[in-house]
């Protein structure tokens, strides 16, 4: 029964005998016409009409034969067009990427040369990315004085969104070790089986702290084949930066310092490009070039079952032509 309910997915094998419905009107016209000449009126003087009585109430009844007469030509002509419910299943098959994202926290990631601040502009672009990525394993790394993991390569985007919604700076001590977040992201993709290893390394500043030198890291990204698409973030010249004093917090201009010549070298050196971005919109471009750069191959095949619904009709309309014979043949059958 779902089926014949379910018309969002019922077609039609023949679909022009539709056409046949034009008739139904063409009849209604016709038995409206004849209807009106079979009954002149009739004047009767004497009791004997009073017998006429029981025949005259059941004649009253007789448009009934012909609008199962109606049903019927209509629900052959749908039966006629072969309703069908299909059923489609798709087997998807794709050859995914495996990324990550490795993002700087340092407390200069609160510039508001971006809107609102570096971090919720890098935060905000993130998510747009992964809803684009949607068969790939994606993952996400964050440093500042150190490094730390905040989702390994997932599938699961949501549970990956969730986590970026919660990076946020002063989350570790802080500094900027731009070593250190790249081996990180590195050893995240070590042992993935994507037909492509991916980092988004993205940062603020220049190498100031941490256990592993920025060339090492690079090495080591190299051993592994993975490819590194580098972005420095900051306007040119100099950004308004929210400062913790003696006084609170205040605003304060400081300097735009990147190492864009080893975010260069950590680019070409794998594969990858290096970006830079000064505000919102130039952010968004980088990530929408990423990402046609980056394409994963998906194979969707797709099969259809059809399962056949005109008998339910065909049964209506010799049900109505039946019933109608039997009506004029028995109740209705015309006295001479």
């Amino acid at each position: 029964m779902k089926a014949y309910l379910d018309w969002k997915h019922v077609s039609f094998a023949h679909p022009l005998f539709f056409l046949l419905l034009l008739v139904v009107p063409a009849m209604i016209w016709w038995q409206y016409r004849r209807t009106g000449k079979d009954n002149p009126s009739l004047r009767l003087t004497t009791l004997w009409g009073s017998r006429l009585t029981t025949a005259t109430g059941r004649a009253q009844f007789r448009p009934v034969m012909f609008v199962l007469r109606m049903i019927g030509v209509v629900a052959l002509i749908i039966a006629l067009a072969r309703p069908q419910t299909s059923n489609t299943t798709e087997n998807i098959d794709n050859e995914g990427i495996d990324i990550v994202m490795a993002i700087d926290v340092s407390g200069s990631m609160m510039a508001e040369d971006f809107r609102p601040n570096r971090v919720e502009a890098a935060k905000k672009v993130a998510m747009e990315f992964v809803d684009q990525r949607p068969s790939d394993r994606i993952g996400l790394v964050i440093f500042a004085g150190e490094s730390f993991t905040m989702c390994p390569i997932t599938i699961d985007h949501n549970v990956l969104k969730e986590q970026i919604s919660a990076v946020r700076t002063g989350m570790m001590v802080d500094g900027t070790t731009i070593g250190m977040g790249l081996a990180t992201a590195v050893d995240r993709l070590r042992n993935a089986k994507g037909k492509s290893k991916v980092i988004i390394l993205m940062t603020d500043g220049v190498n100031n702290t941490g256990l592993i030198d920025p060339l090492l890291a690079l090495e080591i990204a190299k051993a592994y084949k993975v490819k590194v698409y580098s972005i420095g973030v900051g306007t040119n010249g100099q950004a308004v930066i929210p400062v913790q004093t003696p006084m609170g917090i205040q605003k304060q201009m400081m300097p735009v310092e990147i190492d864009e010549p080893l975010l260069r070298k950590i680019a070409a050196e794998t594969g990858g490009l290096y970006f830079r971005a000064t505000g919102n919109a130039s952010l968004e471009k980088i990530y929408g070039e990423i990402d046609k750069l980056e394409k994963s191959s998906v194979e969707v095949s797709s099969y259809k079952r059809y399962a056949e619904l005109f008998f339910p009709f065909a049964m209506i309309a010799v049900f109505c032509f039946t019933l109608e014979l039997a009506l004029r043949y028995t109740v209705f059958k015309s006295i001479t």
